[in-house]
């Protein structure tokens, strides 16, 4: 039973993720500009997160290492790839980036391999390459996309994953002692928070969510607590069943991002993007972390 309950939560937790990435092409159409909707995003985190550990009755520490800790979280986890991601969105559509995002764990990999945390073998060396020609199936034939003048936006996606890539090897080089990972993430958003604000009025980006509601508007709300909501239950889901069962989400989210903008969206794809489907979907199952070492990112 307690095995069957595990699946559950991760398949539930995957959905759930997944369903945040055509949320996110919704919010986007309108023409918001990323830092706009992520000064919401981390309004809405800190609220969803901060009843979290207010309910839990869990301090939020702060000194000058754990500040230092929630500015890189916030910077590599949420602004800087979430950034990328937005303009990403607003040009591709959401089941590519779907598939492309499922990269985190192979950049992961090598930069752990850098850091010598993890080794490499035969196995991973072929995910590696599979992920690879993944992403080459949706760049290079003319017919991958809608709009092939638009393939350099999946750099962008490239760059959200080297992002999180980053984070992780961090995170899990970094972490300062007896830290609780909810709150965590709530200081960090709380740090990208007073980042962002002064941001979005430099650029001009804010986002009047005080005028009446439309899908956009609703689609930033839904992502944004969809996601607090799915990341608190991974890092439980870790702390219950380890990093090597957990990692399995990736294929769930990627799988249920792509299905869902399929519905959702009325998106259609080409040979060539169900094709790198199956390579990257092949490149995660090799790549699998072998040691069961908890590790977060954002997202």
């Amino acid at each position: 039973m307690k095995q069957i309950g595990a699946i559950g939560a991760l398949l539930i937790l995957g959905v759930v993720w997944g369903a945040t990435i055509p949320l996110t092409k919704v919010a986007v159409s309108t023409g918001y500009q990323p830092i706009g909707l992520i000064f919401w995003q981390l309004v809405f985190a800190v609220a969803v997160l901060g009843a979290i550990s207010a309910f839990r009755r869990v301090k939020l520490v702060v000194n000058r290492q754990t500040l230092f800790y929630f500015l890189m979280i916030s910077l590599l986890g949420t602004l800087l790839p979430n950034s990328a991601s937005y303009i990403a969105s607003a040009n591709l559509p959401a089941g590519v980036i779907a598939i492309v995002i499922a990269t985190v764990p192979m950049f992961s990999l090598v930069i752990a391999l850098g850091l010598r945390l993890e080794h490499m073998s035969a196995g991973r060396t072929i995910g590696v390459l599979s992920g690879v020609i993944a992403v080459v199936f949706l760049i290079a034939p003319e017919t991958s996309l809608p709009e092939p003048e638009k393939a350099a936006y999946i750099l962008l996606v490239l760059a959200a994953a080297i992002c999180y890539g980053i984070e992780g090897a961090y995170i899990s080089l970094r972490t300062p002692k007896e830290i609780d990972p909810v709150v965590t993430l709530l200081g960090a958003s709380v740090v990208g928070l007073l980042v962002a604000t002064p941001l979005t009025f430099v650029f001009g980006a804010w986002v009047d969510l005080s005028k009446p509601w439309a899908a956009p508007e609703w689609a930033l709300l839904a992502s944004s607590i969809l996601h607090a909501f799915a990341y608190a239950g991974y890092i439980w889901l870790v702390g219950v069943t380890g990093i090597v069962f957990s990692s399995q989400i990736a294929y769930v989210v990627t799988i249920a991002g792509l299905f869902i903008s399929a519905i959702a969206l009325n998106e259609t794809y080409s040979g060539w993007v169900w094709a790198a489907l199956v390579f990257m979907v092949v490149g995660l199952a090799l790549v699998q972390p072998h040691k069961d070492k908890a590790a977060i990112t954002s997202g």
